[in-house]
């Protein structure tokens, strides 16, 4: 099994490419491709949230605790709402994921579980592009996509040393085909993870036009509001 320093300098190498080649290929801002390569790096550690007790758990869940307080504070400025309202709900997401949800995981979660799975590579992705700001869908996408690439360099990693060459043989370990899977050993673990998924994607399939209706209902009051004092002052 690869250890911590080798899944996060393996999907920080990755994250690297990642922004490096969306800058130069296809012109993304650099603060975006900053911002993505890092999430991507910080993404290998995620599915190790299911290790129980001991250092990987803490990790993963304080560089968790802190990608999503960060995505959520940038999201929440989207819905008009005051600094200070903003800065105590991210510091109430930190507290949350970074010891309560902890200690849930802790408790019910099983090592190369359904954490370690491709559905559960797609919903960190989901859960990344509802969390990512702007109005341009196309890089919502590109940072859920560093999601993705950083949580699955770990389920990849997690295969190839369940592989190995003894007396000029390849031999498979116990452990292999337990971290890239589509489906658990028990039934409850597959029907939570797939019911979640289904559960994202219709929501991200529709999030979109939830949020342009959303401010159209925020920004054309303002607008009319603005045009008929400018039209008043006018007339006066």
């Amino acid at each position: 099994m690869a250890d911590f320093k080798t899944h996060l300098t393996f999907s920080s190498l990755l994250g690297v490419g990642y922004g490096a080649g969306a800058y130069a290929l296809y012109d993304v801002p650099l603060p975006t491709c900053l911002l993505a390569g890092g999430i991507c790096g910080v993404s290998g550690m995620l599915p190790d949230i299911d290790s129980g007790a001991g250092k990987p758990l803490r990790e993963s869940m304080a560089f968790a605790a802190a990608i999503v307080s960060v995505m959520a504070a940038d999201r929440l400025k989207q819905f008009g709402l005051s600094p200070e309202t903003i800065v105590l709900a991210c510091v109430g997401v930190y507290l949350l994921i970074r010891f309560a949800l902890a200690a849930l995981l802790r408790r019910y979660t099983v090592h190369r579980g359904m954490f370690h799975s491709l559905p559960a590579a797609a919903i960190m992705g989901e859960l990344a592009f509802l969390l990512a700001s702007g109005d341009d869908v196309r890089l919502r996408i590109y940072k859920a996509g560093a999601v993705v690439i950083g949580y699955v360099s770990h389920l990849l990693l997690d295969e190839i040393y369940s592989l190995q060459w003894h007396r000029g043989r390849l031999r498979l370990k116990q452990s292999f085909g337990t971290a890239l899977k589509l489906v658990g050993h028990g039934w409850w673990p597959n029907v939570s993870t797939f019911t979640k998924l289904a559960l994202l994607t219709y929501v991200v399939l529709r999030e979109p036009g939830w949020m342009q209706q959303h401010y159209q209902q925020q920004i054309e009051p303002t607008i009319r509001q603005a045009t008929n004092q400018v039209v008043d002052r006018t007339v006066r």
